[in-house]
């Protein structure tokens, strides 16, 4: 069968992927435009869970995403964004601080940000230099909701439920669907005099965990892909699974959220299909977010960054979830959108290394804000108006969460090599993998005899980086 069949067109048309950013003002409606050479930019900021970097119609031409190819179109898409850490706390936290988790400290679900700490996160640095702040979804980050520092707020805590909510009008409404209510919400509050900072946060495409349905979608979007048929996950042999170390295979979270999601073909097809239908929700979201910010007449002043929190494992290596240091898991997309740019600036696609400890510091910059000393992340902005003469070429990730079944690691990525080191482990087990060669991550070359020059460089790198983590 094709893969992307002709029933997507149909159903795009009947369900109205209607929110294009290309035909985004509804008929009779002018647009207004703020005006003023000082003016501070907007920004939206969205994230979502889960979300790999391949995920995109632009891509992948399986996934259906219209909204956010037109953004990647309208802005730049980073084709090497990765997490540093690959789990919902940790990278949440990164991402509000710019840092590593081995100096934020956030490496499970309960422990808070000190007050120190949230009086240096991007939205409290945001508000103290006037923006009106809103943030809307999965905080993430411990269990204390910090609603009294924001403008707006109407986060949550915990994973949140995809099915038990109510719109105005006591009516059943999806999460996602819900969110994007509380978005155009949030900017019609907005006052034309003072800039805004609106951070999304979607729990899609998560799963709704202990729910055996794992995708809780949109029922309306119900057929979409319905004759699609997903190809097999590569790299996801009973012979991929069995030739991790046995420490691995023991006792594994991702095998068995591997079993539950993607165990028969069956299982693989609904899925699968029912993560992508998540995507297609936010999907939707932003797509009527970007048609109300032309519609207020700021859409030529509202930076809009979209990215994931870590990235996912669709059976890759028999595996489910995320946590390891595999391409799977920790790369994600990011798309940057400066409606300020020249024409000229639009389209492309950058390979430079994006990290998400640099959306802080990012989104700052272009508020005219400079990053905190502490900040561990970089402008990203000042990269692509060519005002950085050098650039990182490799990163040191971490995920040393306390589960007896998610074994720590840490990692040492460049543009060639991966070294990965068990830390449980005794002594420590080590992985190399030439990315060149191997980009799939199957042949472990530590005991090559042909790599030792290059896997001692490679050690000696990762404690280089390590030690600046923290």
């Amino acid at each position: 069968m094709n893969r992307v069949s002709c029933s997507r067109r149909s159903f795009l048309k009947q369900c109205g992927a209607t929110f294009l950013a290309g035909s985004l003002l509804p008929a009779g409606c002018k647009a207004q435009t703020q005006s003023g050479p000082n003016r501070k930019p907007n920004i939206l900021f969205i994230l979502t869970d889960d979300h790999r970097w391949d995920a995109l119609g632009c891509v992948n031409p399986i996934v259906i995403t219209p909204n956010m190819d037109q953004l990647a179109h309208d802005g730049i898409l980073f084709n090497n964004m990765f997490v540093t850490t690959s789990i919902c706390c940790t990278s949440r936290a990164s991402i509000f601080t710019g840092q590593y988790a081995s100096r934020h400290g956030i490496h499970n679900f309960s422990k808070n940000f000190t007050p120190e700490q949230l009086s240096q996160t991007y939205p409290a640095l945001l508000q103290q230099n006037g923006y009106r702040t809103g943030f809307i979804g999965k905080y993430g980050v411990g269990n204390k909701m910090p609603a009294d520092q924001f403008d707006y707020w109407k986060g949550f805590p915990g994973q949140g439920q995809y099915e038990k909510n109510k719109d105005e009008n006591g009516q059943p409404i999806h999460l996602t669907r819900l969110m994007g209510n509380q978005a155009v919400e949030f900017l019609e509050g907005c006052s034309r005099e003072q800039p805004f900072c609106l951070s999304i946060s979607f729990k899609a495409p998560h799963c709704q965990d202990g729910d055996p349905r794992q995708f809780l979608y949109d029922p309306a979007y119900k057929d979409l892909y319905q004759d699609t048929v997903i190809p097999p996950a590569p790299r996801g042999s009973q012979a991929d699974w069995d030739r991790f170390p046995e420490f691995f295979k023991a006792s594994n979270e991702a095998r068995n959220r591997w079993e539950i999601r993607f165990s028969t073909p069956e299982l693989y097809q609904e899925m699968v299909k029912g993560y992508y239908r998540l995507i297609y929700g936010v999907d939707v979201q932003l797509g009527r977010i970007r048609s109300k910010l032309q519609e207020m007449g700021v859409a030529d002043n509202t930076i809009i960054v979209l990215t994931g929190d870590n990235g996912f494992y669709l059976g890759e290596h028999g595996l489910a979830g995320k946590w390891y240091a595999h391409e799977e898991s920790i790369r994600v997309p990011l798309i940057i959108y400066d409606p300020r740019q020249p024409k000229s600036q639009q389209g492309r696609h950058r390979d430079d290394y994006a990290l998400n400890i640099d959306i802080a510091p990012t989104l700052l910059a272009y508020a005219g804000i400079t990053a905190p000393a502490n900040m561990q992340g970089r402008d990203i902005s000042a990269l692509l108006k060519n005002k950085i003469k050098s650039w990182r070429q490799d990163f040191y990730y971490e995920h040393l969460f306390n589960h007896a079944a998610i074994p720590k690691s840490q990692a040492l990525v460049t543009k060639h090599y991966k070294y990965i080191q068990w830390i449980d482990q005794d002594p420590v087990y080590e992985e190399l993998y030439d990315l060149q060669t191997d980009p799939g991550e199957i042949r472990n070359e530590i005991s090559n005899p042909q790599y030792q020059s290059i896997l001692n460089t490679l050690r000696a790198r990762f404690e280089t980086l390590k030690r600046k983590a923290k």
